[in-house]
């Protein structure tokens, strides 16, 4: 794939903000977040559900439905702010420069068409061959995705390929017409373990294959240690931590991502403890608090997080979280002198 090197960023998404404008009021799904991703990067995105992870994906896409709206930011794809785009540049955009892998393959192949016909739609629209030609891509790209027998599967109807086997097919869906930018809305959710790990292996020979980048969207912290390179952490619409995957699982700095490790199952502990579940209930979004979006939740809360949103600490290369927590502690966790004495008078001044 082409690069372009004036920019080292595929997708720039800056104070994103969307919501949903119902009958009972305005729910404020994403708040303002921001991301980068680069060439050849694997991004993951995690939190609960309800945190805004599909929303800020189909924004992306430009497949949000009413009521949803984009009401703020930017998303930049290689420079262009995807959102000015018409409906034309919108169809080129999706499929052919990025793609998406929904979360159930069950009801998102449509019954009536074969698996070919499905596989073929897209290539044809967006590239300038044959019926053939795109017949013969659909058999490769099945060859591709790890399914025997391709030749006779491009033929079949979904109801007659397996759970594992439809999943592989929206991921050959996802990459025939060889796109710079692929999302994957938790695509093993609905699968047992061992075709999840065989799902994952196949995206991670793919994606070093292509060099194409990922946006995963997942719960699940194990696949995002297996295929991710950085991680943001989503809660209450909002990213409250950000980082490589190492800092993520080894130097957690949010109380919200500790909670997420204390509650996954350790195979090297020694002396296993019980499983710790995060108390209390996510945050209605209908009514957002005025603070911190955690707070509610948090062990550590304190009067400032419950009166204002937590300022962004930067704490090693890349890696931040948005925590008064942090902030409080001083200049060991704030670098710049400046920063810690203007976040000492922001604490004050609210705290009176």
């Amino acid at each position: 794939m082409s690069v372009n090197k004036t920019n080292d960023k595929l997708l720039q998404v800056k104070d994103l903000k969307v919501s949903f404008f119902t009958p009972a009021g305005e729910v404020k799904a994403v708040g303002g977040i921001d991301y980068e991703l680069g060439y050849n990067e694997v991004m993951g995105i995690v939190g609960e559900s309800g945190s805004g992870k599909s929303v800020e994906a189909y924004s992306i896409m430009g497949l949000l439905q009413s009521p949803g709206k984009v009401i703020g930011g930017e998303i930049l794809f290689e420079g262009e702010n995807i959102l000015n785009y018409n409906e034309k540049q919108m169809e080129d955009f999706r499929g052919n420069k990025a793609s998406m892998i929904f979360q159930n393959p069950m009801t998102c192949l449509n019954p009536v068409y074969t698996v070919g016909n499905q596989l073929m739609e897209g290539i044809m629209v967006h590239k300038n061959i044959s019926k053939e030609e795109a017949k013969k891509k659909a058999i490769e790209m099945l060859e591709l995705v790890g399914i025997s027998n391709p030749e006779r599967r491009v033929d079949q109807y979904p109801h007659e390929l397996s759970g594992g086997m439809r999943q592989r097919v929206m991921i050959g869906m996802g990459l025939i017409c060889e796109p710079k930018l692929l999302i994957a809305d938790e695509p093993t959710t609905a699968l047992d373990v061992t075709i999840q790990a065989q799902i994952l292996e196949l995206m991670k020979e793919i994606q070093e294959r292509t060099k194409m980048s990922i946006i995963f969207i997942t719960h699940n912290l194990g696949v995002v240690a297996k295929i991710c390179d950085r991680v943001s952490v989503m809660y209450a619409g909002k990213i409250v931590e950000q980082g490589k995957v190492d800092d993520i699982f080894y130097n957690s700095a949010h109380p919200y991502t500790l909670g997420l490790m204390r509650s996954m199952p350790r195979l090297d502990d020694l002396d296993p403890e019980r499983l710790e579940s995060i108390e209390g209930t996510p945050v209605d979004m209908l009514n957002p608090p005025k603070g911190c979006g955690f707070g509610n939740r948090c062990e550590y809360c304190m009067k400032i997080c419950l009166r204002a949103d937590p300022p962004q600490i930067e704490i090693g290369d890349g890696h931040w979280s948005k925590c008064w927590l942090l902030a409080m502690k001083g200049q060991e966790e704030v670098k710049n002198p400046e920063t810690a004495a203007s976040l000492k008078e922001e604490v004050d001044l609210i705290e009176s």
